[in-house]
């Protein structure tokens, strides 16, 4: 690069048809003031060929950009002299020249109306002359020219050639010098993210229309610019990048527009990647926790709805689905209340549309990365991708879809799922995390190993291994709980209920294969139903002990998960849970909102209860729930990488009124046939008493009831 210094050229070409450009300053028959100068026609061969320019700052400029002319009658250096008068008349108090020189970046709608009809009146072709005048004298301006800098800034210059881009980049430049307006130059350029979308035509007269494809191209080639020219503009960029990007209620067209201009951005600066897709990542973690909490409060009817509108417009492109929004919002609009309902259900739908193609898009840009998941590449962006997990998705236990990202990649090679299986686990024991954020490694693990097609059985016995290791040094070290509490004991409950939901997906991973006789049929899970199996080493005993331990694991854990475990680990002979189900409802739980509770105040009350679930029971949620995204679902191979939830029900044989009764039946054999039961005294060491059997579970009157329960819990439909 070089210093650039402005030179007016004798211009070679045929003179422009427009009009001589008239001068800015003051004549007495214009409206621009009284000042009499040289006659427009006065030649410029006179100029000399390159004239010296005082040095007012040291700005490096590309030469390239610098792309000057003659235009009509007017040359460079009679706009210098109108510019810089007009600056040092606004200095003196003096504004006439100074508004005529707003007049001509940003002309108002009358002043555009009066001067169609004046031949002298300077035309936009010949607006090139005076940006590049005002270039010369940028050092001139100051705070005082704010008005000047917005009338500068509001000019519509991607619509023009890109002669005139080029050199208006370099006013750009010039005045981004001062840290102030350096702020308002980006700030535009990002406004214009949104504006240059291939429906958003505006002609400039004198210019013929200009593509979108082009303007983001001149658009890109300015922030380039103004990136390399200064280096405290890429915190600025940033943070203005940050604060432009859509809300989660606009289109999805919009959204994807900016996205866009986010990853042009991202592929000029590679400096700036890692910053911009964790800004993509976070908005779309917004979005997506803010659409699980709307489906949770909407009923299961408009749910249902939206699923089908969802996949109705799966077909549909960006355009029609802006004009089929905002069709319908016109519609709405004309209606009355009734009609609510439809304008959440296109509100809700809109948004799915959003997080489903910021989704599809992000995959389509990390898949060719992973083509080699063991490669070198490979392993430093998954490791990105686990940094913006620990930061971004982790403490958001509500995201329901972004997480995905990781669990496509994980499955691509053992080395990158242990990676993130240990990322999970050193954040789950790290004691300097905060609670939430640990047990929410603990939901994601568990949901992880029991939905990950490719976690191997040896992986899942170690994983369950550990899970059972320290639910037995927390009740270990705990000796002195009074009773099952959700506020004291959250994180133990977290690891007990990650591994009962371990164990109603992969519980066939949970026997010892080398024990198991050669008749049973790995592939037939039904075939396992009521027979002795040898389980994992001391996977029975362990349960026994923590389910009998005043911790009451089995109280604070969600019913939904507790229910479809006992009903499994009943069929499959493991241990028999209902007495302590049973007890447990006579159980209520209260604790003290005073400064008591931190000092180890909580008490097991028999007539109070509280009204919300929360404040009793662990939350049922895990991150890797069945994807609903009918576009990017097609990255997930789901058929190869995905356990998808089979319940009892759906293993049984039969499952008529003979089956129920064969079960109760089964229910009465339990004890005789050795399988745990909780209260007998003599398989475990137990702290608290539990009830002894004796109490009858009807199979029949709960099945149906369950497996409706599961429909919304395990498989999220």
């Amino acid at each position: 690069m070089t210093t650039l210094t402005p030179v007016a050229t004798r211009s070679q070409a045929t003179p422009l048809t427009s009009s001589a450009i008239k001068s800015i300053l003051r004549k007495p028959s214009t409206v621009l003031g009284r000042r009499s100068r040289e006659e427009d026609g006065e030649s410029s061969d006179s100029l000399p060929g390159s004239s010296p320019v005082k040095k007012r700052k040291t700005v490096m400029f590309n030469d390239k950009l610098n792309m000057i002319k003659e235009f009509g009658g007017k040359t460079l250096d009679d706009a210098k002299r109108e510019v810089k008068q007009a600056l040092e008349g606004h200095a003196r108090g003096d504004d006439e020249d100074y508004d005529g020189l707003k007049e001509i970046f940003c002309p108002s709608p009358k002043r555009t109306i009066v001067e169609e009809e004046d031949a002298d009146a300077p035309q936009p072709q010949d607006l090139q002359v005076y940006v590049v005048a005002l270039t010369s004298h940028a050092p001139l301006l100051d705070r005082s020219c704010s008005g000047l800098i917005r009338a500068v800034l509001s000019c519509t210059w991607l619509d023009r050639d890109d002669v005139f881009a080029r050199a208006y980049i370099q006013l750009l430049a010039a005045l981004s010098a001062k840290v102030s307006f350096r702020q308002q130059a980006l700030s535009m350029m990002v406004d214009k993210f949104t504006e240059t979308r291939s429906s958003t035509v505006e002609v400039v007269p004198g210019f013929p229309p200009v593509d979108s494809e082009t303007k983001k191209e001149r658009l890109h080639l300015g922030l380039k610019y103004l990136l390399e020219l200064y280096a405290d503009a890429r915190p600025m960029i940033l943070d203005i990048v940050t604060h432009n990007f859509p809300h989660t209620e606009e289109s999805k067209t919009r959204h994807m527009e900016y996205i866009d201009h986010l990853l042009r951005l991202k592929a000029d600066k590679p400096d700036l990647e890692r910053d911009i897709m964790e800004l993509i990542l976070s908005r779309l973690v917004k979005l997506d926790v803010e659409m699980t909490l709307d489906l949770e409060n909407d009923d299961d009817e408009t749910t249902r709805a939206v699923l089908r509108q969802l996949e109705a417009s799966n077909v549909k492109s960006d355009d029609e689905d802006d004009d089929a929004m905002s069709d319908a919002d016109s519609d709405d609009e004309d209606e009355e209340e009734s009609d609510e309902q439809t304008r959440r259900i296109l509100l809700l739908k809109s948004k799915l549309e959003t997080m489903d193609a910021i989704l599809d898009l992000l995959f389509s840009i990390y898949d060719p990365v992973f083509a080699d998941p063991d490669s070198p590449e490979a392993l430093a962006t998954f490791e990105d991708l686990l940094t913006d997990f620990v930061n971004v998705i982790l403490p958001h236990l509500k995201s329901r879809h972004t997480q995905y990202l990781l669990f496509k990649f994980a499955m691509k090679s053992n080395r990158l799922m242990e990676m993130f299986i240990g990322t999970l686990f050193n954040i789950a024991f790290q004691s300097t995390r905060a609670p939430v954020v640990k047990q929410a490694a603990v939901a994601y693990l568990a949901s992880f190993t029991a939905r990950g097609a490719r976690v191997q059985s040896d992986q899942v016995q170690l994983i369950a291994q550990t899970f059972l290791d320290y639910i037995d040094h927390y009740r270990n070290t705990h000796t002195s709980c009074r009773g099952p509490d959700i506020r004291r004991y959250g994180q133990y409950y977290a690891y007990f209920q990650g591994l009962l939901y371990i164990f109603c997906f992969r519980w066939r991973d949970l026997i010892d294969r080398d024990e198991v006789p050669a008749s049973f049929d790995w592939d037939d899970p039904a075939s396992f139903l009521g027979q002795d199996l040898p389980w994992m080493k001391g996977l029975r005993q362990r349960l026994q002990v923590n389910i009998a331990s005043k911790l009451n694991p089995l109280k604070c854990c969600s019913p939904i998960i507790v229910d479809e475990f006992a009903r499994l680990s009943h069929h499959l002979r493991l241990i028999y849970i209902y007495p302590q189900i049973e007890k447990n409802k006579t159980i209520h739980l209260s604790q003290f909102f005073t400064s008591s509770y931190a000092t180890g105040g909580a008490l097991r009350d028999s007539g109070f209860e509280f009204d919300h679930e929360n404040w009793t029971h662990i939350e049922a949620c895990f991150p890797f729930d069945p994807f609903q995204l009918p576009v990017a679902k097609r990255w997930l191979d789901l058929d190869k990488n995905y356990v998808e939830w089979r319940s009892i029900a759906m293993l049984e044989k039969g499952g008529d009124d003979d089956s129920d009764s064969e079960d109760d039946e089964d229910d009465d054999d339990v004890s005789e046939d050795g399988m745990g039961e909780i209260g007998d005294a003599s398989d475990y060491e137990s702290d608290e008493e539990v009830e002894v059997g004796g109490v009858e579970h009807d199979d029949e009157s709960t099945d149906e009831e369950r497996d409706d329960g599961y429909h919304g819990s395990f498989r999220r439909i």
